[in-house]
């Protein structure tokens, strides 16, 4: 299982080796400066403890010493919410033969020995040893072998702060790449390399984002830019995560007072901004989302989008299964069993997501077996008939945040035909052939409600009032706002998702209920909030009724197409709003 991260760091440390008298290597001139002048910068502008701060320098920066100074990261002193910053000054090498590889060169390297020198994935495969959850990559030197990713998103994306230091990370940042000289000098700075000139004036405040937070992205794109564009400059860094799709924080004490400066009454989240790539570099290889973007519109590729489609879903159920979530009790207290599946679940889901928002968003009406079809294989896979009541009840987790993401998408769409679809789909819960179909709302729905509590297990939602809502509303958020770039919208549609769900919910009820109920998610609260000043319930149903017979929901089949119908609804569940008592 892997960690289950807090929205802030315990402790921070850094490696820093600079380079100017080599063995064997041609010298440099200003490494140690600017390892030194890094260190510095990490100590007096971002509090990193002296003491964390390892240096080597020249004649230290050994083969060995480095190694062993990295390997140290992995022991017990390093907690899983530290952060971790290496930066190397000094030279890179590559070797192209069936694909580039790159190396780093010690104080003991030779260049022309290979097995004196470091290779660039030695740093990552050790890197899955070291527990931190975000490490940051500077390197002044240019070398191949840099397998990154980068989110293709447009300028002004936005996530939420807290899940940029709950998600993993591990990004790195090269100062040139394998054919570009690197300079060691002619920086904008005296006694610096163009490189790290530009580095430090991002640290200093210059790659900060406009609500003056800076990461690991910010500093990133701020450096490739400058660099890239320096008058004296002849490379270009090289950049992105290798792992994770979290985001290095420099300066975690800019969180606290951005989250002073907005509204942190319940039901509220802070978004920022996320720097996007620069237009003119392309993606460096298809995505999944876009080779689905490139099928959804080609009547050519109906056929690839179905086996693209159920690639995807197989693999997922396979990970999902119960081989990986025996309903069996494990080891530790059930809150941190609890926890650390449903990160587990939401590493695993990514995919599946991306696919129902992407169908959800853009496919058309003969797309739509697809989205059922993923649904249905999610809700009809095999559970046990045994075990912990907590694990099996869990397993509706899956299938309701991939209903979830296809739900906010087609919302974003007005694709009230595909709601239709992440609501109503008709399923038989579990692998029993014998059970009668319903919609699939309502069994996941009451799966999932009776492990209410287990949500609040997880960092930071202990007092929420709705922990499973505001949970998914952080980890579905950077899948939407990645391919639908929707902002501050975000957070309107979440709301608007959950208000169909918990009516269509109370709608679909079985004979004999006289209650209208569905599971009143964040829009409840926000709607009886004395502060917040929002109203997404009462806003939702007063546009239905001013668009009357001709809201597109109807249409698509919701509340046996009838405005009356809905009325009654949604005047039953008001009335269950009003029970909750004033939220401050």
């Amino acid at each position: 299982m892997s960690k289950l991260y807090k929205p802030q760091y315990d402790a921070s440390h850094a490696l820093i080796v600079g380079i100017d008298h080599y063995m064997t290597a041609s010298p440099l001139s200003f490494a140690v400066n600017d390892a030194n002048a890094v260190a510095q910068c990490l100590i007096k502008q971002f509090n990193f403890p002296s003491n964390n701060v390892h240096l080597l320098r020249d004649d230290e920066a050994t083969r060995p010493n480095i190694l062993k100074a990295f390997l140290n990261f992995a022991n017990d002193s390093i907690s899983p919410d530290d952060r971790i910053v290496f930066f190397f000054a000094g030279h890179g090498h590559t070797v192209s033969e069936r694909r580039e590889t790159g190396f780093l060169v010690p104080q003991d390297g030779n260049p022309d020995d290979l097995s004196t020198l470091i290779r660039w994935d030695e740093f990552t495969r050790n890197a899955d040893l070291i527990p931190a959850k975000h490490m940051l990559f500077l390197m002044d030197a240019c070398y191949g072998g840099l397998a990154v990713n980068r989110k293709w998103v447009p300028e002004g994306s936005k996530r939420f702060l807290g899940d940029l230091l709950q998600r993993y990370a591990r990004q790195v940042l090269a100062a040139g790449k394998p054919d570009q000289p690197v300079s060691d000098g002619g920086g904008k700075r005296a006694g610096h390399s163009i490189f790290t000139s530009h580095l430090l004036d991002g640290l200093e405040g210059a790659a900060a984002l406009a609500d003056g937070l800076i990461t690991g992205n910010s500093v990133m794109k701020y450096a490739y830019e400058k660099v890239g564009t320096d008058e004296y400059s002849q490379q270009t860094p090289h950049y992105g995560a290798f792992e994770g799709d979290g985001d290095f924080v420099f300066n975690p004490s800019a969180v606290d007072e951005i989250e002073r400066s907005h509204d942190s009454s319940e039901g509220t989240d802070v978004l920022v901004d996320t720097p996007a790539p620069p237009d003119s570099e392309p993606p460096e290889s298809q995505s999944l989302a876009d080779t689905i973007r490139t099928l959804i519109p080609d009547p050519a590729g109906r056929i690839k989008l179905d086996t693209l489609v159920n690639r995807v879903l197989r693999a997922a159920l396979v990970e999902l299964g119960v081989n990986n979530f025996p309903a069996l009790p494990g080891q530790g207290g059930l809150n941190e069993q609890f926890a650390l599946r449903v990160r587990r679940y939401d590493e695993l889901l990514v995919d599946l997501e991306t696919v129902a928002v992407l169908l959800a968003h853009w496919g058309d009406v003969n797309q739509g077996h697809l989205l059922a079809k993923v649904l249905t294989r999610m809700a009809e896979a095999e559970r046990p008939q045994g075990g912990v009541v907590t694990w099996l009840h869990l397993m509706a987790y899956p299938v309701v945040a991939v209903m979830y993401a296809g739900g906010v998408a087609a919302l974003a769409a007005g694709r009230y035909d595909m709601l239709h679809i992440c609501l109503t789909t008709q399923v038989r819960w579990g692998a029993l052939r014998s059970a009668p179909a319903a919609p699939i709302l309502l069994p996941i729905i009451n799966e999932i409600t009776s492990i209410f509590n287990g949500f609040k297990a997880l960092p930071g939602l202990e007092q929420k009032y709705v922990p499973r809502s505001e949970h998914q509303l952080r980890t579905l958020q950077p899948i939407v706002e990645d391919q639908l770039f929707l902002g501050l919208r975000y957070e309107d549609l979440f709301d608007q998702f959950e208000i169909m769900l918990a009516l269509v919910c109370a709608d679909l009820a079985p004979p004999g209920h006289t209650a209208y109920w569905g599971p009143p998610g964040r829009f409840a609260y926000l709607e009886r909030s004395l502060i917040s000043g929002i109203k997404p319930f009462s806003t939702f149903v007063e546009t239905v009724r001013t668009q009357g017979q001709s809201w597109p929901g109807f249409a698509a089949g919701f509340f046996n197409g009838s405005l009356t119908r809905f009325e009654e609804v949604a005047q039953g569940y008001a009335e269950l709003i009003n029970t909750i008592g004033p939220v401050f």
